[in-house]
């Protein structure tokens, strides 16, 4: 494949993974754990280096999962304890980010661990950094990665698609059926670590935050139907890297800003076109 045939895919699978989960981060109304957990891996990452002082392995994965646990863990405890969900998003989200780009400041030296790139993200260098796959020959690694956390994403949605529907609609129905409802939330909040952990290290955590969050907003305003929202959703987040490439090219700037601002986009043609709840429709519905 080419070099621009690459960005382009290790795009795509970022639109596919944060299109599916971000579905339910919408129905959950958990939209800024995506944005919360983007930022606070970034501890994990800075400590799993401080512990193995490498700056390549599974150790730096594991350790921002980890990180995107906790972020979880905390925000249902603080939760728990009478504090706003949005309050407690905002305390833990800038808390736990902050100790790590002080970490970073005063802890890890010389090594090449950057606050920038991990919020913009340089998809340009992805084709650069591969390895050998049987039959398939020289693979980027962030495109390796990405496709095999999409298996993961649809395999575990399959295996849960029952569960989680219900549990996204009504928690407390789910509970009463038996279902564990905390257990399903930790599994979802890892399946969310580990997607963007995968991501972000290709497009920066704001890409991320965009593919998590606008294209599943954008296929909310169009259908009611779980399974059609999580295609709609999945094909916006497709489209965006695609049209997102295409500007990036033709003004010769950001790849991951453009992908962003295609989202962006996007949105506000669902928000316009939607027939149930499009700004054009509504306005003939009412002039009827």
């Amino acid at each position: 494949m080419s070099y621009t045939a690459w960005i382009i895919l290790t795009a795509a699978l970022v639109g596919l993974s944060c299109g599916l989960i971000g579905v339910f981060l919408i129905l959950r109304k958990a939209a800024m754990m995506a944005d919360a957990i983007s930022h606070t891996v970034l501890l994990g990452i800075v400590i799993a280096f401080m512990i193995t002082n490498e700056l390549n392995g599974p150790h730096m994965a594991l350790g921002a999962i980890i990180a995107g646990l906790f972020t979880a863990f905390l925000v249902q405890w603080l939760q728990s304890r009478g504090v706003q969900k949005e309050a407690s998003i905002g305390i833990i989200f800038t808390t736990l980010f902050a100790v790590g780009v002080v970490l970073i400041s005063t802890s890890i030296g010389n090594a090449h661990l950057d606050v920038r790139h991990a919020l913009m993200g340089e998809i340009t260098f992805v084709p650069w950094n591969t390895t050998t796959i049987p039959l398939l020959g020289e693979v980027p690694i962030a495109t390796l990665t990405l496709a095999i956390v999409l298996l993961i994403v649809v395999a575990v949605l399959l295996l849960f698609y029952k569960e989680w529907k219900i549990t996204s609609f009504d928690p407390a129905l789910a509970a009463s059926l038996g279902i564990p409802v905390v257990v399903l939330h930790y599994v979802f909040m890892t399946l969310v670590s580990l997607t963007t952990v995968a991501s972000f290290d290709a497009v920066g955590a704001i890409l991320v935050v965009a593919m998590l969050i606008t294209p599943a907003a954008s296929a909310y305003l169009w259908t009611d139907r779980l399974a059609v929202m999580l295609i709609l959703s999945a094909s916006f987040g497709v489209a965006s890297a695609l049209l997102g490439y295409l500007v990036a090219f033709m003004m010769d700037t950001s790849i991951s800003a453009s992908m962003a601002f295609v989202t962006g986009i996007l949105f506000v043609f669902s928000l316009l076109c939607s027939p149930t709840q499009g700004v054009f429709s509504k306005m003939r519905r009412r002039s009827v």
